[in-house]
């Protein structure tokens, strides 16, 4: 039997959930990222959320319970996937290893960056493409297993670039994400933005031992 073109899958309808909220999948498979237990989770100091000279983005006006302080030895991983608001993100960052593996350590601090679905749904081109791809090889860029690792890098690239190495992030600070992308935040009129690219928080979503993640409305720039 032919296998079917990954450029198939390019076209394919997003998938629904029981919710009947559609999500987008990538069209390739990529090997579940095994979890190691962690040796150094009972040992990892809880975060102080009200630690002096900490600023952090204020909480959505719209969200009736304020953020929870870090919860004991509950890291990212055990968190990430709580929300259907940003199951697409989550879903990519069990996907790629460098996140996964980073996520499920107690002992690296991360402040996670998970847009919407809607904002991944109404990006130009889907997380996993390039226009340079196409302009090199045309509309069979992401065909065969060449557009299968094509395709894997691109994502990784756009995962990445949402997670900031680093716990509690100051407002100002400048630091590089995964992706090698520099970012800041600053606060205006009551919001907090991230900078470049002017993409307003939603809320933080949960405060854990390793980290935090931040809900926001809309992508990063990955194409760099």
């Amino acid at each position: 039997m032919r296998p079917y073109s990954l450029a198939a899958y390019l076209v394919a309808p997003a998938v629904f959930l029981a919710s009947s909220q559609a999500q987008l999948i990538p069209f390739f498979n990529k090997p579940s990222t095994s979890r190691q237990p962690d040796l150094n989770r009972q040992k990892r100091p809880i975060m102080d959320a009200n630690a002096p000279n900490i600023q952090l983005p204020p909480s959505s006006s719209n969200d009736d319970t304020p953020s929870a302080p870090p919860q004991g030895d509950v890291i990212l991983s055990d968190v990430i996937g709580n929300s259907r608001q940003i199951n697409i993100f989550a879903g990519f960052t069990r996907d790629i290893a460098s996140v996964a593996t980073r996520l499920d350590a107690s002992i690296l601090n991360t402040t996670v960056l998970a847009p919407i679905n809607s904002a991944i749904s109404a990006l130009p081109r889907k997380p996993w493409e390039d226009p340079r791809d196409y302009a090199e090889l045309g509309a069979s860029a992401y065909e065969g297993q060449g557009g299968s690792d094509r395709a894997s890098r691109n994502l990784r690239r756009f995962t990445e670039a949402h997670v900031v190495p680093a716990s509690p992030w100051k407002e100002g600070e400048k630091v590089k994400t995964l992706a090698g992308t520099e970012l800041r935040w600053e606060s205006r009129g009551g919001k907090a933005v991230i900078m470049p690219g002017d993409v307003e928080v939603e809320r933080v979503m949960s405060r854990v031992a390793n980290g935090e993640v931040w809900m926001l409305k809309g992508a990063l720039n990955y194409a760099a």
